[in-house]
């Protein structure tokens, strides 16, 4: 436990600065959150990277997402095994107690996680395929969507695989037999997005991810 130290002053500053502004502006509504608990409608699983802010995409205040970020935005396939699983823990705690209505898959463009995956899958980057590479098992997951789209030109291989980070993510939440019965009860609705990080645009997923379109 040394090495905990203290958080660094201009973290400090921009605390006391929100403390005091946007705090101070809604402590009722936090205050509610604290007493009631929290009442998400919709889980958004999205990836590690500074640049993507579901919460400003969406205009999100506290209390409204229960939020998971991961590398590439991915979701593993169901597996209960025992092991420790933090997507897949998020996600039964998402739909089983919050029982949120929405589930949303956010990717985005220019994803150092797709990258790594592409230059993996095609044979140039050898030290993600080692055993001890925990982004490389990870990156695993997205193997089948690499698949479908290696045959693609190669200058539209990233963009096609960026948006199958997605659906990979999409199909593997519907083997989670709780992700299934919440969704064939019309209780919860799965949505597949590719945030575009340089335009701002977003474009979700229709017709199972065969088309995109400009939301």
């Amino acid at each position: 436990m040394h090495h905990v130290r203290p958080l660094p002053q201009y973290l400090v500053g921009r605390y006391h600065g929100w403390k005091a502004t946007s705090y101070a502006e809604n402590s009722a509504w936090f205050r509610r959150l604290a007493d009631d608990g929290q009442r998400p409608r919709a889980m958004v699983i999205s990836c590690c990277d500074s640049r993507v802010h579901v919460t400003g995409i969406f205009g999100a205040e506290s209390g409204e997402f229960f939020i998971h970020r991961n590398i590439a935005n991915l979701v593993p396939p169901y597996a209960p095994d025992g092991m420790q699983h933090g997507t897949s823990a998020a996600v039964e705690y998402a739909v089983m107690a919050l029982k949120v209505a929405h589930l949303i898959v956010v990717g985005h463009t220019n994803c150092g996680g797709v990258a790594g995956c592409h230059a993996m899958c095609s044979g140039q980057a050898p030290e993600l395929e080692e055993k001890s590479s925990f982004v490389g098992r990870w990156m695993d997951i997205l193997r089948p969507g690499y698949e479908r789209i290696k045959d693609l030109p190669e200058d539209q291989q990233i963009r096609a695989l960026e948006r199958e980070a997605v659906m990979v993510s999409i199909g593997n939440l519907m083997t989670f037999p709780f992700v299934e019965a919440a969704v064939q009860a019309d209780e919860l609705s799965l949505h597949g997005l590719v945030h575009d990080i340089r335009e701002g645009t977003l474009w979700q997923a229709e017709n199972a991810g065969r088309r995109w379109t400009e939301i």
